[in-house]
């Protein structure tokens, strides 16, 4: 084991990160190489620096003048767009969005949580999480209802194993077969992944369960367990109902328990309307976690970041910027959230009038972009593959049993006839 990685391992002894990291997380470190001492001597070298690998001329990156014109003059230098970008992300970037976190989630006011890293994407988040704290065979809790790619991450990547629960009971969240998974967790530690609003189904906690998921996890750290949190907030702030938890668990988690780890997935993705420019970020907190302890935590992400991607998409980062600081911010976001918001509502008036169906029964949704029904026991597949060839109508099937649809991607007019194809297909394979 390298010495830089034995350093931030004895800072991380004394807390539970610690017992959670997996062989691989305890190996990680972030390499006085290239990137650092390129980083050092671009504060420091004021005559020459002759340290990164950048073909320059009169202090610009050279590039392609056809790229470069595509981009509004005035706008963006060369820097901005062709130069890498710091290991850890643009410092300016990652300071915007630790204060809009805290705006979005005002119970993290005046708790202690590492700066987010940026990453390439939430999956990339995501995937660092697996190389960090997970070793073969180790097992992730999740609902029974998740996105397919935890799957190919958590286990065929990382070589552990999804422990799922159903995802409801009840009409709403289902706290007590989390707890029980997390309590049948092999070992003294246990991982949890919750994503709200849920992708399938849309579903996020209200106030009540949200309260009920946290006690429930601190009973489970009381009784010895070191948990591991993850909140993957991938649709975060799309929340149409009263009753709706409107924070990330992450807020709750973060100074809840001594034997808690808590870590917040979220991306520029969804929450900043630009699908294609992949920039996620990755922070971390705990009640056992000083600034020291964050600090390791931050040298370790830096490293999986470099022997992943390197450093992630600078142009989409500098856009970034100009997008959250721009004078028409505020309206675009309230645009996005009330043009989904009221295909939301259509799409819950319009299945009310198949509230009897015994083939599909929609599961609970208040959030996000997505609806999903239960198929009863019968094969999705089949019925996507009926609506594609006969209906020219797309949707997603998730592990055979649940259909899901996205009406975040279909105007508001063109719901209930969607709706009503979807019925009358599973009517014409299933009667």
């Amino acid at each position: 084991m390298k010495e830089l990685a034995i350093e931030l391992n004895n800072i991380l002894k004394d807390s539970c990160v610690y017992d959670l990291l997996g062989k691989k997380g305890k190996n990680m470190y972030f390499p006085k190489g290239i990137v650092a001492q390129s980083a050092e001597a671009g504060e420091k070298a004021k005559r020459y620096n002759a340290t990164v690998g950048l073909a320059q001329e009169k202090g610009e990156p050279f590039c392609l003048s056809d790229i470069y014109s595509s981009f509004v003059p005035g706008v963006l230098s060369k820097k901005e767009i062709f130069s890498y970008a710091p290991g850890g992300g643009d410092k300016e970037l990652r300071a915007m969005w630790k204060k809009a976190m805290v705006e979005k989630n005002p119970t993290l006011e005046g708790k202690l949580t590492s700066t987010p890293i940026v990453t390439g994407g939430l999956t990339h988040t995501i995937s660092i999480i697996a190389t960090l704290f997970m070793d073969e065979g180790d097992e992730v809790v999740c609902p029974d209802l998740y996105w397919d790619n935890y799957q190919l991450i958590f286990e065929d990547l990382a070589g552990g194993e999804l422990k799922t629960f159903s995802s409801f009971k009840d009409g709403g969240f289902n706290v007590e077969g989390m707890k029980k998974a997390l309590m049948e967790c092999k070992g003294d530690t246990a991982r949890l992944i919750l994503n709200f609003p849920n992708n399938p189904t849309g579903y996020s906690p209200s106030k009540k369960e949200a309260e009920e998921i946290v006690k429930a996890v601190k009973e489970v750290a009381d009784k010895g367990k070191k948990i591991l949190v993850i909140s993957d907030d991938a649709y975060f702030g799309l929340f149409y109902e009263e009753e709706t938890e409107k924070e990330s668990l992450f807020s709750r988690f973060a100074d809840a328990h001594e034997n808690i780890l808590a870590v917040k997935g979220d991306a520029a993705t969804k929450e900043e309307m630009v699908w294609g420019f992949r920039v996620g970020f990755i922070t971390y907190a705990g009640k056992a976690l000083g600034a020291k302890e964050l600090d390791a935590l931050e040298k370790k992400t830096l490293g999986a970041v470099r022997c992943t991607v390197s450093n992630c998409d600078r142009p989409g980062q500098s856009l970034l910027k100009i997008g959250m600081k721009g004078s028409e911010y505020d309206k675009d976001k309230q645009h996005l959230f009330d043009t989904v918001g009221e295909r939301y509502r259509v799409i819950q008036k319009t299945l009310e009038a198949y509230k009897d169906s015994k083939l599909l029964q929609p599961y609970p949704f208040n959030s996000g972009y997505f609806m999903a029904f239960d198929t009863m026991g019968r094969d999705a597949e089949e019925l996507r593959q009926h609506l594609l060839s006969k209906y020219e109508v797309g949707a997603i099937n998730i592990m055979g049993r649940t259909l899901r649809l996205a009406y975040c991607s279909v105007e508001k007019e063109n719901l209930e006839d969607l709706v009503r194809i979807v019925y009358k297909a599973a009517e014409e394979i299933w009667s």
